[in-house]
């Protein structure tokens, strides 16, 4: 993927806040990425993390109230999208954004037919006839992989398997043929070989329609599989983002280090236990202003209780397009 392709998707110093009985909850904490055409970002942390809360923010499909989106900017193809009016923003959401969620039992409506779903954003946003739609919908059912499409138009959701509703949830979203599209943990809930499938189809498509993609997940696993370049998150925070590679090779973040040591190995022991990282993500009541891994972190310095870390790049590049990290320590200062 060039470094110099401009941005599809450009955010910037995004914050959001929940309020609630027992005061606010600082859920994004100055989150900035970008999204270059053809790229697939991957975001991984712990759940409480932030992942699927910053997602849903850029095209605020989070409900006001609790939820708050204090400051940032959302930059589409150079438009800022936190700005526009409700109803601009319908037209955002599903054309030009597409959403994957976990679960397609609750994503798809259960009492219309998978075919009414899929020519629903149709016939919305690009105008098309019911007939349009139709023709169009067999199309995306046997792009996304699922055979005698247009007999399945008239099938409810209950009368596909876990995989195959996954398979039409990516189908609604590619629908109106977005320049960006989220999955969201899209394959958490299904067993291994099914979650292949749908891993080798996002692959698939991804080279057929050329989409920057942004997959949230907390596999490691899959993200070595697919992405391009690994953003982490903790405490509502980016803490490290590189290219894939160079993530898993030269990881910089404590956070990052821990997550990759509890992956299993193949070819590690067959007694050797896989390490797990004690404690809790924290709730953040207020804004941080020191670092939010410092009581799980074994690497913490006096500094991380006084100053929240900030992004710096570690190669010469700008933050956020090389390798960067948000943090006090370095390998290099202590025996690791």
């Amino acid at each position: 993927m060039p470094d110099q392709a401009l941005p599809v998707l450009d955010v910037r110093g995004l914050k959001t806040v929940f309020r609630t009985r027992g005061g606010e909850v600082h859920a994004v904490n100055d989150v900035s990425f970008h999204l270059r055409p053809g790229e697939l970002l991957g975001v991984v942390g712990e759940s409480g993390s932030g992942k699927s809360v910053t997602m849903m923010s850029l095209v605020r499909l989070l409900p006001s109230p609790p939820a708050d989106i204090r400051s940032g900017e959302v930059m589409l193809q150079g438009k800022d999208i936190l700005k526009l009016r409700d109803e601009e923003l319908r037209d955002v959401r599903g054309a030009r954004v597409g959403f994957v969620f976990q679960d397609p039992m609750t994503s798809l409506n259960p009492v219309f037919t998978v075919g009414d779903q899929i020519a629903e954003p149709l016939i919305r946003h690009k105008g098309m006839t019911k007939a349009q739609a139709a023709n169009r919908a067999v199309e995306l059912l046997e792009l996304v992989g699922i055979s005698d499409a247009r007999k399945r138009l008239s099938a409810y959701p209950h009368q596909f398997s876990g995989g195959m509703r996954q398979r039409v949830m990516i189908a609604v979203a590619l629908a109106c043929d977005p320049e960006v599209l989220i999955a969201d943990e899209p394959t958490t809930a299904l067993d291994v070989t099914i979650q292949a499938q749908i891993l080798e189809l996002v692959k698939d498509l991804r080279q057929k329609l050329g989409m920057a993609i942004v997959w949230i997940t907390h596999d490691l696993g899959v993200i070595a599989g697919i992405a391009d370049r690994v953003m982490v998150m903790y405490g509502g925070q980016v803490v490290e983002q590189a290219p894939v590679k160079e993530l898993f090779t030269n990881p910089r973040h404590p956070y990052t280090r821990a997550l990759l040591k509890t992956i299993p190995s193949l070819t590690g022991h067959r007694d050797a236990r896989l390490q797990v990282i004690e404690g809790q993500p924290p709730i953040l009541t207020a804004a941080p202003t020191a670092c939010p891994f410092r009581p799980r972190c074994k690497h913490a310095l006096d500094r991380c209780d006084r100053e929240n870390p900030q992004r710096r790049a570690l190669d010469d590049r700008p933050v956020g397009h090389g390798h960067d990290v948000a943090c006090h320590w370095t390998p290099e200062s202590a025996d690791v």
